[in-house]
């Protein structure tokens, strides 16, 4: 019995066990796969790669204070985090990832790394 490529529809060659007839059938199906089939879900990822971006340049020493301009200016969403922080005291810790921030009076935010 001849097999054949899902992808293309050409005759596989080689091994009993291959499925795709070239790497780059493979890859073409595998990235149809892998894609995210929701705008919205695309957008969400994006952007939240974005502010963890904006984050980690604005950190570089894994501890710092920053303006909520600078932020906003960076094209910072206040409104995506991956996950928040409630210490003991109730301070409210948001983070994006690994990198967090903390709002403080005047429009302060410091900026942490969690390791």
């Amino acid at each position: 019995m001849q097999k054949t490529c899902p992808e293309c529809g050409d005759k596989i060659i080689g091994r009993a066990d291959k499925k795709y007839c070239s790497d780059a059938c493979r890859n073409t199906a595998n990235n149809k796969l892998n894609t995210d089939s929701k705008n919205l879900l695309r957008n969400t990822n994006n952007k939240l790669r974005k502010n963890y971006r904006i984050l980690e340049a604005l950190n570089p020493d894994d501890k710092t204070k920053t303006t909520k301009a600078k932020l906003l200016q960076a094209g910072f969403d206040f409104d995506l985090f991956t996950g928040i922080y409630t210490t003991k005291a109730g301070t409210i810790y948001y983070f994006v990832y690994d990198q967090g921030y903390l709002p403080l009076d005047g429009d302060f935010y410091a900026l942490v790394k969690r390791n």
